[in-house]
């Protein structure tokens, strides 16, 4: 089972969303101020991952999907990635780069599988 750790920085609180063996699958898309806003920012991918549809920006006349949405998108590096957007549209998760189109989808539904019931720890 996945699990949001939430980690203070320097600058203020983070998140990330790890599978249940321990590979980071997302993180948040901004840095927290308080722990309770990263707290919250979990909840809202734990809310909007799994009623989220796919948007696959890689693809040619691609089909526009409403939010929430994962977007599946190609970087400046020619990787694969995706972005979660809430239901107002702002960015609540990204992702790492991914070399295959079918890794990137794997991250999704990963995402889709382990964020809804996912707990929240603090990092120590």
């Amino acid at each position: 089972m996945g699990k949001f750790v939430v980690k203070k920085t320097a600058t203020g609180f983070t998140w990330s969303l790890k599978a249940g063996n321990g590979e980071v699958i997302a993180v948040g898309g901004e840095v927290f101020t308080t722990l309770a806003a990263a707290k919250n920012g979990c909840a809202s991918v734990a809310k909007n991952a799994a009623a989220a549809g796919i948007e696959d920006q890689t693809a040619e006349g691609f089909e526009t999907v409403k939010c929430p949405k994962f977007e599946m998108y190609t970087d400046k590096k020619g990787e694969t990635r995706f972005r979660l957007k809430a239901t107002n549209g702002q960015v609540i998760a990204a992702s790492e780069g991914y070399t295959t189109k079918a890794s990137c989808k794997n991250g999704i539904e990963s995402v889709k599988k382990n964020a809804p019931d996912a707990p929240v720890e603090e990092a120590e």
